[in-house]
């Protein structure tokens, strides 16, 4: 089998590449797919870039301590990421039971990685190498890198620098920092005098040195006041820039200091070509074939990354703490060279999936003054309502699309990465949206209005229901004026702080003048850094320090999903429930404008035949176009409930 062109995972592979010791030994909790949607494929490439060999640890079984000496001591260091996903969301729903199956795992296998799956490889490596390096990153590393709320252990963690054992966290994308951790390792410099690194946290007891600082409130004081933990939490929030944050001190017992640097900073556009030009195999290593492969490759290996980075701002997203708010992106000229090697891969039908990021319509900074001053510490570019000094402008992305469209052997180039539709609503040129509606949507349109009441809207971040309403309309609008027949799929949300079973019945009445039943429902899932996480654990907005309310009862949380869907007969128990501890047994009935309809017994069932009459949903389950679902549904013979972990 030929692995040329992909990294060692194997010691008889690095001999054949002529590597003796290699730099860097790379750990990873995924399986190794050398594909730029993947973060230890873009770290690993870098390194070789700039000179330095990568060996690939991938899925080391942590109960083994030969399973990390596969390739010895590294001669710089290890580098740890526990994957593309953090990996208790990878493990578990929010209802904390485990999920059936990976999709980073050769043939889809679960167990294959441990939880906390960085702090437990580093532990391993420092067993076996007591002295060694070790840098971590990836999105579980980022997201923990201060002290922070545990949702699966229900308790308040250190810093994972500390519980890793790690020397350095290389935090955000880390393209530029990993580059500098390895110039200063190979220059001599000890690990523990690596403090300078935009884009690192490390650990001290020497705190002297460094201008400008913040200091924020200790591990022990959040540990024992929450409110301390909400207000520590706003300063890291808005310190999250690489033009105005500062260096942010978190004490711990002893003496000891955890210490963040400002954000490495934003790659320019053709930083982000040469990273994406490097020469990935675009496809998982070939050991992992006869499993099956990897199943995570089928969602991008035709899809096509054009930015990164989001000034959208949600309460419930990590991206202002991982890749910022600050938009970055690739030329048109690295996207199409791209495209044209998935139109020569020889399973491409025709079709490239998406063109897009965690905000497909976001193609530039919000502003212009965002590269120069950064972002605004006490604003957001979209919430309440778009600011002044929004620049709303689709025409490059236009322009993007139908290049790609022209290319020879595309037929079909679709959307599918989140479209902000108040971003869209604030572009006075209408031509994007027409496009869109006419070019790049598969038979529906998804987007994340995620709930319907303002009042938990404004907890989300998110704008007033007013405003999804606009759009809706004029997605239909458009539909029927360009001849189209397309759905509008709503994400929604369960839960989120903020929720009570009032919103809930409100969400659920809404969804009923629209003839509409969602197949998917998220519940509110708190992971860390996020200002929701923040909300749930503390039970304090963190933004204005006010008290809010959080739905944290299972059996209520299950009772604000099924209102949601609640024309699937498995919910009417729950629904009944909900709505009778609301307050609103009027919509228990046969009027048209209720939920659900009573339930009583039958002739039969006085009898002792033991059966009973349901006649609660007598009801079609209708709706129009561009509204979502598909006339006729049959709700018990679908899967209803579904928890993922979305970016948006």
């Amino acid at each position: 089998m030929s692995v040329t062109g992909f990294l060692p995972i194997t010691k008889k592979e690095m001999e054949e590449r002529g590597i003796t010791q290699p730099d860097f030994v790379y750990v990873i909790g995924d399986a190794y797919v050398d594909h730029p949607s993947f973060g230890h494929a873009i770290i690993s490439r870098i390194l070789e870039a700039h000179g330095y060999s990568v060996c690939i640890i991938s899925q080391p079984d942590w109960k083994d301590e030969k399973s990390i000496a596969v390739f010895g001591c590294p001669r710089l260091g290890f580098l740890v990421s526990a994957g593309n996903m953090d990996s208790m969301v990878n493990h578990y729903f929010v209802s904390r039971k485990h999920r059936p199956n990976d999709a980073y795992t050769p043939g889809g296998e679960a167990g294959k990685r441990p939880d906390h799956a960085t702090v437990v490889y580093c532990n391993l490596i420092r067993r076996v190498y007591r002295t060694v390096p070790i840098i971590i990153g990836g999105i579980e590393a980022s997201l923990r890198r201060m002290a922070h709320y545990d949702y699966w252990s229900d308790s308040f963690k250190r810093s994972i620098l500390l519980d890793s054992q790690a020397d350095l966290i290389s935090y955000g994308m880390g393209e530029k920092s990993i580059v500098e951790i390895a110039d200063a390792l190979n220059s001599g410099i000890e690990v523990k005098d690596i403090t300078f690194i935009p884009g690192t946290v490390y650990k001290t007891k020497d705190i002297s040195g460094i201008y400008d600082g913040i200091l924020l409130p200790s591990y022990e004081e959040m540990k024992a006041d929450k409110k301390k933990y909400a207000d520590s939490f706003m300063i890291q929030y808005t310190n999250t820039d690489p033009f105005n944050g500062k260096a942010l001190l978190e004490g711990y017992p002893s003496g000891q200091y955890v210490v963040q640097n400002p954000p490495q900073e934003p790659l320019s556009i053709e930083e982000m070509d040469d990273v994406y030009a490097l020469p990935y195999m675009r496809t998982y290593h070939p050991s992992y074939e006869e499993k099956g492969g990897v199943p995570a490759i089928s969602e991008i290996k035709f899809s096509l990354i054009s930015n990164r980075g989001c000034f959208g701002g949600c309460n419930f997203c990590a991206l202002t703490f991982h890749q910022g708010r600050t938009v970055q992106v690739r030329s048109h000229e690295s996207i199409l060279e791209e495209a044209e090697l998935i139109t020569k891969d020889k399973d491409f039908k025709g079709y490239i999936h998406d063109v897009g990021g965690p905000t497909a319509n976001f193609r530039a900074p919000s502003c212009e003054k965002q590269l120069v001053h950064g972002v605004c510490k006490d604003r957001q570019c979209l919430f309440p309502r778009p600011c002044p000094n929004l620049k709303a402008d689709h025409q490059d992305y236009l322009e993007l699309l139908r290049r790609l469209r022209s290319l020879p052997g595309v037929k079909k180039v679709f959307i599918r990465s989140g479209i902000r539709f108040d971003y869209l609503l604030a572009d006075k040129d209408d031509t994007f949206f027409r496009e869109l509606v006419l070019h790049h949507i598969s038979g529906q349109l998804k987007v994340a209005p995620e709930h319907i009441s303002d009042a938990v809207l404004c907890r989300m971040g998110k704008p007033e229901n007013a405003v999804y309403e606009r759009f809706r309309k004029k997605y239909k609008k458009l539909n029927e004026e360009l001849g189209m027949n397309q759905y509008l799929v709503p994400y929604l949300m369960s839960s989120h702080p903020g929720s009570t079973l009032k919103e809930a019945v409100e969400l659920a009445e809404y969804l009923r003048d629209l003839g509409y039943m969602p197949e998917q429902v998220q519940d509110f899932y708190p992971t860390p850094s996020t200002v929701s996480t923040v909300m749930y654990y503390t039970e304090i907005d963190p933004r204005d320090g006010k008290p809010v309310y959080v739905c944290k009862n299972p059996h209520e949380k299950a009772m604000q999903r099924a209102l949601i869907q609640y024309r699937n007969p498995k919910n009417y128990e729950l629904v009944c429930e909900a709505l009778t501890k609301a307050g609103r047994t009027d919509l228990i009935g046969f009027d048209k404008k209720c939920l659900i309809r009573p339930r009583r017994q039958s002739a039969g069932n006085a009898k002792g035949t033991g059966k009973d009459m349901d006649i609660s949903y007598g009801r079609k389950n209708l709706k129009s176009p561009a509204s979502g679902a598909k006339t006729g549904q049959k709700p018990a013979k679908k899967k209803t409930i579904r928890n993922v972990h979305r970016k948006k």
